[in-house]
């Protein structure tokens, strides 16, 4: 029988931010009580400040909890990343935490670890053909619709977007991308003209952006699926940026929390990274105790703008 899937809440952004930072909520253990447990952590990429956030919360956990942690960064490549996955499972690790950087390309690894005995769990993106203990991530496809809500705000309803896709084979990018199609559908005067990936990247965001506007210098709006490629977009736009061409971002990085406060991105809809690694190392540990987290643990998303940016930043 499967386990019911169920969202991890919280009462307000303050209670995940002292979680986040401290480890001040439920199930966190004294340090020192579990100094026997290794956890390995295969993450995408730590050229992106989001898994930077994500790698501190994760360690911060793990010391919280007495367990090592070792961090892996694949640098965006996905046979890299299924060695590291491999060399995680021969060293016997406890449990691995992985961020795919492919979601398909990470089954055939975690599956090998899973039937070795070493509990799984995916974070932030989701691993297909393979069962993992848990996945950790937020609800990308509600944010995708937030994003959509917000940006059909800022043009009031009518306009012509461009949409920047993450990195192809992600379950966030195509989450995200799956929630702002079905909401911006909603606005029958507002039509997306172009569309295109940028691979989560702040350079490729720049050149994609540079070329859609040649195409479609009628754009009024650009949706991002992430900060990274919304920057990148900003510097494209120049002095337009936020004013003529409104800018929706995703995932609520320092950098994108300064372009808000900037005027030059007008909306973030931000994500919880250092959370994200924290619950990920948790229900890590809670599986290797023998207790069965629920299939899916999704982590809030927040709306940030001009209005409440000083509370995140």
């Amino acid at each position: 029988m499967s386990k019911r899937k169920s969202t991890y809440a919280v009462v307000t952004a303050a209670a995940l931010i002292c979680a986040a930072a401290t480890g001040c909520g439920s199930g966190s253990a004294k340090s020192g009580e579990k100094k026997d447990i290794k956890l390995g952590l295969a993450l995408s990429t730590l050229d992106n400040p989001f898994f930077v956030e994500m790698k501190k919360g994760a360690e911060e956990e793990a010391k919280a909890q007495g367990a090592s942690l070792n961090v892996q960064d694949a640098q965006n490549d996905a046979s890299q990343q299924a060695n590291q996955l491999q060399n995680f499972t021969s060293q016997n690790v406890k449990s691995i935490i992985v961020n795919p950087v492919d979601s398909d390309a990470a089954g055939p690894p975690v599956k090998a670890a899973a039937n070795a005995g070493i509990p799984v769990v995916a974070v932030d993106r989701a691993v297909n053909k393979a069962k993992v203990a848990t996945t950790v991530a937020s609800d990308n496809v509600n944010g995708g619709k937030k994003a959509a809500e917000q940006l059909a705000k800022q043009l009031d309803e009518q306009g012509s977007i461009l949409v920047l896709r993450g990195q192809p084979g992600t379950s966030a990018s195509r989450e995200r991308g799956k929630g702002f199609m079905s909401a911006i559908k909603k606005y029958p005067d507002i039509k997306v003209v172009g569309k295109q990936s940028a691979n989560f990247d702040r350079a490729e965001g720049l050149d994609v952006t540079t070329n859609l506007l040649q195409s479609h210098p009628e754009a009024t709006g650009i949706f991002a699926e992430n900060d990274e490629m919304a920057l990148g977009a900003i510097k494209a736009l120049g002095g337009r940026a936020g004013k003529q061409i409104k800018v929706v971002g995703f995932d609520g990085t320092p950098d994108g929390f300064k372009a808000i406060q900037k005027g030059t991105l007008n909306t973030s809809i931000a994500q919880q990274p250092a959370e994200l690694g924290k619950m990920a190392v948790r229900n890590a540990i809670r599986k290797i105790e023998g207790s069965d987290p629920d299939q899916e643990i999704m982590v809030p998303v927040v709306t940030v703008d001009k209005r409440n940016v000083s509370r995140y930043s």
